[in-house]
């Protein structure tokens, strides 16, 4: 604009940004923790024009109305059909800014998981499907559910739980993400993406406590029998403040860092707070037990883990998924005794995750181990034939598709460590050993098997028979 018209804009922009305030600023002018107090300032954000920018267009897009152009002319000074030049920074308020919601991806899930959308019937939930603001998650024994976030976080709901999606948007101007779960029952585990926002706000809220993240890996698991929360911070820190009686939440607003929170619980410490009482405090993790031959085959009628026992652990808890991560599970067990048996699993490659439980029901550091299932079976049974000194043996294995190899061990001892016959790489399933001096023999059967690159060996119980005279 020539003449007088540009140096008015020109003033104009320069009075605009001079009082411009950025939406962090006046976040962190909100008493800590977000408690009663004098009320706070208005919340502004900025935005700089682009040529040929109207108040119309900026409402349109920005706003929660697009009648707010009139509030965002008296507020800035602006005729609101006027074009404007580009690089004017006017002041929109925060609280009228206009959000965009969100989906969240299901991308894994294993046995019964169901979803309803608000006050709907619940239906069955498949990996694929996307879920939103307003969408409630169930899952019942052995069922599982992991959703991504468009940032890539993760957001796990273990078995006999049910979470809300209470919020998940962003703000259209700025970005800035907004995603609030509340956990009814049961236990939910986050991997949050690191914040690149300041305002960036993630929440899990259950009965009992808001627990608030910037990036981190965490568990919240809420009993609703004994109304208490327990929150373990596997990476990073969170900010944990307690839901009083009337229902109020009290975490720091968005913007304001965790430490205003009542409890800042960083990795590698938990706490439990009861519903209706103060934070619980900070409590260290359990270190990560080890398990007993992690990195044999489970070839058994059933998937058997044995823990090697934990100092100050009352209980440990396994859980088998199909990644390291354990995004995709499909077990979780809780045993008193360092002893976990899983039942039947189909073949494939997993991943068993343990960690020691303590008094206070917190589930420790965990340790990750990758493991073969594949059910080799071999059945084996030996008789003397009649009117003979002759003894028959006879085996048989499942996988008999696979070729197979088959190693006999005769001896004196339950050891076997001095046989009295060895014979390897037999190909059928029976064998005919004559003439044996009487006495008390011991055997066994080893099945020895190649299949797609690895190697597998399978042994029978040792057995034994006497020979008389």
């Amino acid at each position: 604009m020539p003449g007088r018209g540009a140096g008015a804009w020109l003033a104009l922009a320069c009075l605009i940004a001079a009082g411009a305030t950025g939406w962090s600023a006046h976040a962190h002018a909100q008493p800590a923790g977000g408690k009663a107090g004098p009320k706070a300032p208005p919340v502004y954000t900025s935005y700089t024009t682009h040529e040929g920018d109207t108040l119309y267009d900026i409402a349109a897009r920005y706003m929660a109305d697009p009648t707010d152009w009139a509030l965002l002319s008296n507020l800035n000074h602006v005729p609101a059909p006027r074009r404007m030049s580009a690089g004017i920074v006017l002041r929109l308020p925060a609280s009228r800014l206009r959000q965009d919601r969100d989906t969240a991806r299901v991308v894994a899930t294993s046995g019964p998981v169901e979803h309803a959308f608000d006050s709907n019937p619940y239906l069955p939930l498949n990996a694929g499907a996307t879920l939103g603001e307003g969408d409630r998650l169930r899952t019942g024994t052995n069922g599982f559910a992991t959703l991504e976030l468009a940032d890539g976080s993760y957001v796990t709901v273990a078995q006999n739980g049910e979470l809300n999606i209470a919020k998940l948007r962003h703000v259209t101007l700025t970005g800035v993400a907004d995603r609030i779960f509340e956990l009814r029952r049961g236990e939910v585990e986050s991997q949050v993406t690191h914040a690149t926002r300041r305002d960036d706000r993630f929440q899990i809220r259950s009965p009992s406590v808001v627990a608030g993240v910037r990036g981190t890996r965490f568990r919240v698991d809420y009993d609703g029998g004994a109304q208490t929360t327990a929150v373990a911070v596997l990476d990073g820190a969170v900010g944990v403040d307690a839901i009083t009686l009337r229902g109020q939440r009290a975490a720091p607003a968005p913007g304001v860092p965790l430490q205003a929170s009542e409890q800042l619980v960083n990795a590698s410490f938990g706490n439990v707070t009861r519903s209706g009482g103060a934070v619980g405090s900070p409590v260290q993790l359990l270190p990560a037990p080890a398990l007993a031959r992690p990195a044999r085959v489970q070839d058994g009628k059933t998937v058997v883990f044995d823990v090697t026992p934990a100092e100050h652990a009352v209980g440990y808890r396994l859980q088998i998924s199909h990644d390291a991560d354990q995004l995709d599970l499909v077990r979780d067990l809780r045993v008193s005794e360092p002893r976990a048996d899983f039942g039947d699993l189909p073949d494939g490659t997993y991943f068993v995750r343990v960690a020691s439980t303590d008094r206070n029901g917190l589930d420790g550091l965990p340790n990750v181990y990758a493991f073969q299932r594949r059910q080799l079976g071999l059945d084996a049974s030996a008789a003397q034939r009649a009117g003979s000194r002759d003894y028959e043996f006879r085996w048989f294995v499942s996988h008999s598709n696979v070729p197979t190899r088959f190693r006999f061990v005769l001896a004196k001892t339950a050891d076997l460590s001095q046989p009295v016959i060895d014979r390897t790489d037999l190909p059928g399933g029976e064998l005919v050993i004559s003439d044996l001096p009487p006495g008390v023999y011991y055997w066994t059967i080893v099945a020895e098997q190649f299949d797609n690159g690895r190697f597998y060996e399978k042994s029978s119980p040792v057995r034994s028979f006497t020979l008389a005279r």
